[in-house]
């Protein structure tokens, strides 16, 4: 669904490289956390995937579209984008108008619009909100209506800047299960946090990003056990994967709570024997 290949990105030829030589490949129906400390190149990188920036060199395919042949209106009708920042992608009077604009700028047909605004409001809580100004609301809510507009059209591809900024648990936990639900019906799930907890609790894949190149692409948990990697990039590891990594070898395959304590359990018992 997404394939990256010896990617290089400036933004004038006088400044340096900020993306140098990527080559990735995701796969459709994949969820994959992108995590790296900030100025890694996390952000220029989503941009390449709807083609808000082109290749300087090197080639971006996503749903079979190369971007350096593709408008960025093509890109959009098969891959949402949610911005960092919500305050740059809403710019409606209304709610209800925010999450109707997409649809309605890629042609659906009007009934299908308002049904779908609608379910897409009722899903992220926001459904009484839908004649307000999305600037007289709070930042979280903010995040919720940019969210619904992307998934109201309902893309492919999934790019996720932060989902979950501005929202407290409830509602962290109440988006990502939502965006969970759509990986599981096919929707490939390209995500950017700093939470290191959310990416555990649910992604399988992480790619970790430094100074614009690719150090560290795998199974979640063996990427963020990689303590002397993330080092470099200034991320710590979930508590529960720091404590596998002290009780030493044998002891670093599962992530719950009870598994953590079965190991310690049994570590205490070896050590006693």
């Amino acid at each position: 669904m997404i394939h990256i290949e010896d990617l290089e990105f400036q933004y004038s030829p006088r400044d340096p490289l900020t993306l140098k030589g990527i080559n990735l490949s995701i796969e459709r129906g994949e969820m994959v956390a992108l995590v790296g400390q900030n100025g890694s190149g996390k952000t220029t990188l989503l941009r390449q995937l709807n083609g808000l920036s082109k290749p300087t060199r090197g080639k971006v395919v996503v749903a079979g579209l190369d971007t350096r042949e593709n408008r960025v209106s093509e890109m959009a009708k098969h891959i949402g984008y949610l911005f960092q920042n919500p305050d740059h992608q809403i710019f409606c009077q209304t709610v209800g108008e925010e999450i109707e604009f997409g649809m309605r700028n890629l042609g659906f047909p009007e009934e299908e619009i308002r049904d779908r605004a609608y379910e897409t409001a009722m899903m992220l809580d926001i459904e009484n909100k839908m004649q307000e100004h999305p600037f007289a609301m709070s930042r979280g809510e903010r995040q919720r209506t940019a969210l619904a507009g992307v998934l109201a059209v309902k893309p492919q591809v999934l790019i996720l800047d932060e989902p979950t900024t501005g929202q407290d648990y409830r509602e962290c936990v109440k988006i990502m299960d939502i965006v969970t639900d759509l990986n599981k019906q096919g929707v490939t799930v390209l995500m950017v946090s700093h939470d290191m907890e959310v990416v555990v609790d649910y992604t399988k894949r992480a790619i970790l990003l430094y100074d614009g190149q690719v150090i560290g692409d795998g199974n979640t948990l063996d990427v963020l056990r990689q303590k002397e990697e993330l080092a470099r990039t200034g991320l710590m590891p979930p508590q529960m994967i720091d404590v596998s990594i002290s009780l030493g070898d044998g002891y670093e395959s599962g992530y719950s709570v009870e598994t953590l304590f079965e190991a310690i359990m049994d570590k205490l018992r070896r050590s006693s024997q």
